[in-house]
């Protein structure tokens, strides 16, 4: 399901050809096109969570924001990290963390902990009928990554997260002094098939302020005629 580097360049180029606003390098592209597939990523929680809020409008909203999970579903994951100097790292590709499962068996089998405040530990482990358990655990979160509570957990802990998209790159061999696609050394978009319009305007209006302000506005309406679009 992934968006071809190679048919995005190629549009972002035919495009800046269109409007003669000049060549787009193979190293200006790759940078606009990271930074392109970020905002976008990045917007999803922004647009649920402003469809979420949306007063008495369930029904109208409703086909945007199953639209917009199953987009962020792509990036869905799980980890399942090794005990280090009593904690547990995070993914080194984490962009929100979702939930934490302790226990053996399968995922399903895990029992889902408990996200505590260090400050609220003193109060929680004090009481016999709320402290942490193997059967009722709790994780605090911090620079070295979870603490899993009680401590005697080590092992067994399964998360479930929102990963950052991958770096793109379109990847290229010279030969008499032009730069051809090489697919072994590329990486495409890690977004939903549908974004691929709006990838090529954004790099566009990203690209025209290094070029020039015309092809930086054809991008730019553009784009907002395609989110327009999309919220309607």
């Amino acid at each position: 399901m992934a968006i071809s580097v190679d048919t995005v360049y190629q549009r972002v180029l035919a495009l800046a050809n269109k409007e003669q606003r000049g060549y787009i390098t193979p190293q200006e592209f790759n940078l606009f096109a990271n930074q392109a597939q970020l905002d976008i990523f990045e917007q999803y929680f922004f647009d649920i969570n402003q469809f979420n809020r949306a007063p008495g409008n369930a029904t109208e909203y409703s086909d945007i924001t199953t639209m917009l999970n199953e987009k962020i579903s792509l990036f869905k994951d799980r980890a399942n990290p090794t005990y280090t100097n009593g904690f547990f790292p995070l993914p080194s590709d984490l962009y929100r963390l979702g939930t934490v499962h302790y226990g053996a068996g399968t995922f399903d089998d895990k029992v889902e902990a408990v996200e505590v405040n260090y400050s609220d530990l003193p109060y929680l482990k004090s009481s016999p009928l709320i402290s942490p358990t193997t059967s009722r655990p709790m994780f605090a979160q911090e620079e070295n990554g979870l603490e899993i509570f009680p401590t005697s957990i080590t092992s067994g802990i399964t998360l479930t997260y929102i990963k950052k998209p991958h770096s793109v790159k379109w990847g290229y061999v010279v030969l008499n002094d032009k730069a051809l696609y090489n697919a072994n050394t590329s990486i495409n978009f890690e977004l939903h098939p549908s974004e691929e319009t709006e990838l090529v305007f954004k790099i566009l209006s990203l690209c025209g302020i290094s070029i020039g302000g015309e092809l930086y506005q054809v991008g730019t309406n553009e784009d907002m005629k395609n989110i327009q679009q999309e919220k309607q």
